[in-house]
């Protein structure tokens, strides 16, 4: 790699560039868009647009293609769940949606399971809206649940995900939501896969809020779908609206075409060749550390993951000299600088979604090297 020009652009800043076998990270940089998305985004280049037109169509193009009403292109998640937070307080009203982030007579509760707590549901709140923890860190009751709402609450709120579901599950939470004529907002980030699981998360909902980072559209996209009245809210608190929310939150023309090119993509994609070409580059890393003492390779398969699967490369630390979680370090002071995922000091995790071609061979070079084999 030193002979190339591999991570120069970073380089001459005096950033160190790295390899990412951590997965669509957002402090490792997101995702890398295909050839065909850079090639739709280039081309959106060419021209200007009017961006609400550009807003509605592509909104219309996404809803098609997941079964929604409607759908509406976002700064990324995040940004989804502000503007749909503001939405559950506001609906279509004008001088509801200039009043923000004052809500003095607006009802501004929205509801929340407290064992879906999780780092980023301040995005509920940023509109002015408050979070109703309701439950404990164990679980949370149908009955705790429908007892929280009143006179005040705008939304129950809904952080879905792929593992099974403790508490109230996202059916029982739509019913009473919907039994008191109320809106459920869910966030569903990276629950894309498989393809008819994204499609039923999509359907699952009034507002339901996605990543797009993880089907390899530009990192700072997402999008929110559902409701046609509710989106063409979200619409009105987007950042060209009259007085907008969301005004610092804006996507560029070019990311918009880059989102809609990859979410088609996506969905048109054969997964289970995607699988094959993965476990084959894990196939490829084991050969390589095959004469390593003290390791041994794992694949795994996560249920529900866009990632399909990862390599766990066990760690012997009374033969290697060294445990999992040392190795982990010195790959990253290493050059090139390479992260991986640590599993306790007994394994590192390998994941090949965001690896170039390749870089599986530098990976296995750096760990036979740091293990002296």
């Amino acid at each position: 790699m030193a002979n190339t020009n591999w991570g120069n652009v970073y380089k001459k800043l005096g950033a160190r560039p790295l390899i990412n076998a951590q997965g669509n990270q957002t402090v490792r940089g997101g995702s890398t868009p295909s050839a065909a998305v850079r090639k739709a985004m280039s081309e959106a280049d060419a021209s200007y647009v009017e961006m609400e037109e550009l807003l509605e169509k592509t909104g219309q193009f996404i809803a098609g293609r997941l079964g929604v009403e409607d759908a509406y292109i976002t700064a990324g998640c995040y940004t989804a769940l502000v503007l749909a937070s503001a939405t559950v307080m506001t609906g279509n009203d004008p001088e509801k949606m200039a009043q923000l982030p004052d809500t003095t007579g607006l009802k501004d509760e929205i509801v929340f399971q407290k064992m879906q707590h999780y780092t980023y549901d301040r995005a509920f709140t940023i509109p002015g809206s408050k979070l109703i923890y309701v439950g404990d860190d164990d679980g949370c009751t149908a009955e705790a649940l429908e007892a929280a709402i009143n006179e005040n609450t705008a939304a129950i709120a809904y952080l879905i995900q792929a593992e099974h579901e403790n508490g109230v599950s996202l059916a029982d939470a739509t019913e009473i939501a919907r039994s008191h004529n109320l809106p459920l907002i869910a966030d569903a980030a990276a629950q894309i896969y498989p393809l008819d699981y994204f499609q039923r998360n999509a359907q699952s909902a009034d507002l339901v809020c996605f990543g797009g980072k993880y089907f390899n559209a530009p990192h700072s996209t997402g999008f929110v779908c559902g409701r046609k009245d509710m989106i063409e809210a979200v619409r009105q608190h987007g950042f060209i609206g009259p007085r907008p929310v969301g005004r610092g939150m804006k996507v560029d023309r070019q990311e918009i075409i880059g989102l809609v090119t990859a979410i088609d993509i996506w969905l048109s994609t054969d997964h289970d060749k995607r699988l094959k070409e993965q476990d084959a580059r894990y196939e490829a890393l084991e050969h390589e550390l095959a004469n390593v003492d003290g390791v041994s390779c794992e694949v795994h398969y996560p249920e529900r993951s866009h990632t399909l699967s990862n390599l766990h490369i066990n760690i012997d630390a009374a033969i290697t000299g060294k445990d999992a979680a040392e190795i982990t370090q010195a790959l990253d002071d290493g050059t090139p600088r390479i992260k991986v995922n640590a599993q306790g000091k007994e394994a590192i995790v390998i994941n090949a979604y965001t690896l170039n071609a390749g870089e599986e061979y530098i990976i296995a070079n750096a760990l036979r090297h740091i293990l002296g084999s």
